[in-house]
């Protein structure tokens, strides 16, 4: 059924395809979604023949089957170019890979092994779909990634949180690994996301290195909270020596880290230039070049929104809820904090924007917060015009 034109269109006969994936009929709904040329429609009966309620509930009843009749990949790759419109979403785990395209509803699994990833890596690239779309997943769904970026694959890392909220948003309260992988799919076809390739792996390799520093520093934390309350020599001993050991891995990373840096010229120049702002040190400086390659790169709203200070609204009606910071880059946030709060003591700007704040009746954090909103967008404007900190240049008083 055509719902625009309000005709129906006769179905195609089978057409079997050599392809690795399962072969069924390519209803008429493939060509509908899909752009293909389709046979001359046959005119519906006389409105007077089909009685009112018979009408609408045949209606629904077409609009329900070329919503929801399932079909496969070739009827797709029968076509020349067609598969561009193909999304697959990939739902990672660690035994296996669930697989799901969309919009011909066939789902598939591949173990989530170095064989799994090669097959499957593989057969996306015959298939060429306009994205391939993973849930993030801790770290596992990074082997397939770089496996589709050889083969040109265009993919991107997607938070499951929002995959999750679209399916509920589409009725799907179910969950299922099979469900995930249709539903971040859809997701993909409905938002209109664009490739967005892993970090290089320089990047990643710094990344990972700041990461494993803070996750080691907050050990040592947790033992230092540790040690007062204990009694037992034997455990304070044990804490101590697990302190020395954390402090020593703590100082080898911090070389290895600076060796890194002064070893890319990219990351050293980055690192040059925030650390010339009042309050950014070496680990806000790191956490930077490693978790945000995107700044300089942005205007400042939406840098602020990509590390989750920007302030979001929360009205209705008449009624005008307090604003609030939510989502982005927590660890990036965490440094920005830390940076932030040095600085409305020994940088000029931020300490007269914080009492400025203050003193108009804004909470402390509040206050903070919108100190760690300035000092990102002035070193987010340092970094775009490749300029050192300046206590008098347009970037520190706008």
């Amino acid at each position: 059924m055509c719902l625009e034109s309000g005709v129906l269109c006769e179905w195609d006969p089978m057409r079997q395809i050599d392809s690795p994936w399962v072969q069924v009929r390519p209803w008429r709904s493939v060509y509908r979604r899909m752009g293909i040329l389709r046979p001359e429609p046959e005119q519906l009966p006389e409105p007077s023949r089909l009685s009112k309620g018979r009408g609408r509930s045949h209606l629904a009843r077409l609009a329900r089957e070329l919503e929801e009749v399932p079909f496969n990949l070739e009827g797709v790759m029968s076509g020349t170019g067609t598969s561009a419109a193909v999304h697959v979403g990939v739902d990672v785990s660690k035994e296996r890979l669930d697989v799901g395209l969309w919009p011909l509803g066939e789902t598939t699994q591949e173990p989530n092994d170095r064989q799994g990833i090669e097959r499957l890596a593989g057969r996306l690239a015959e298939l060429r779909p306009r994205l391939v779309v993973l849930e993030s997943t801790g770290g596992l769904e990074v082997p397939l990634a770089l496996e589709l970026g050889e083969r040109q694959v265009p993919y991107r890392i997607v938070n499951p949180r929002q995959v999750r909220d679209f399916a509920r948003a589409m009725g799907k309260l179910a969950k299922t690994d099979k469900i995930d992988a249709l539903m971040l799919a859809r997701w993909a076809e409905s938002a209109r996301l664009e490739p967005k390739a892993l970090p290089e792996e320089a990047r990643r390799e710094l990344r990972a290195l700041v990461m494993r520093r803070a996750q080691l520093i907050e050990a040592r934390i947790a033992e230092e909270n540790r040690l007062p309350g204990e009694r037992v020599k034997e455990v304070r001993k044990s804490l101590r020596d697990s302190i020395a050991w954390l402090n020593r891995q703590i100082a080898l990373l911090d070389r290895k880290l600076d060796r890194t840096i002064k070893g890319n010229p990219e990351f050293s120049a980055l690192s040059e230039r925030v650390q010339s702002v009042p309050g950014v040190g070496p680990n806000t400086a790191r956490m930077l070049a490693a978790s945000l390659p995107e700044l300089g790169k942005l205007s400042r709203q939406k840098i602020a929104a990509l590390v989750g200070i920007a302030p979001l609204n929360h009205d209705s009606g008449k009624t005008q809820g307090k604003r609030f910071c939510w989502g982005g880059r927590a660890e990036v946030r965490c440094a920005l904090y830390m940076a932030a709060l040095v600085a409305t003591r020994h940088n000029p700007v931020i300490k007269t924007l914080y009492a400025r704040l203050r003193a108009k009746g804004k909470a402390a954090k509040v206050a903070l917060v919108a100190c760690m909103r300035k000092l990102l967008v002035i070193l987010n404007a340092m970094v775009r015009d490749q300029t050192l900190w300046r206590q008098t240049s347009p970037a520190a008083t706008a």
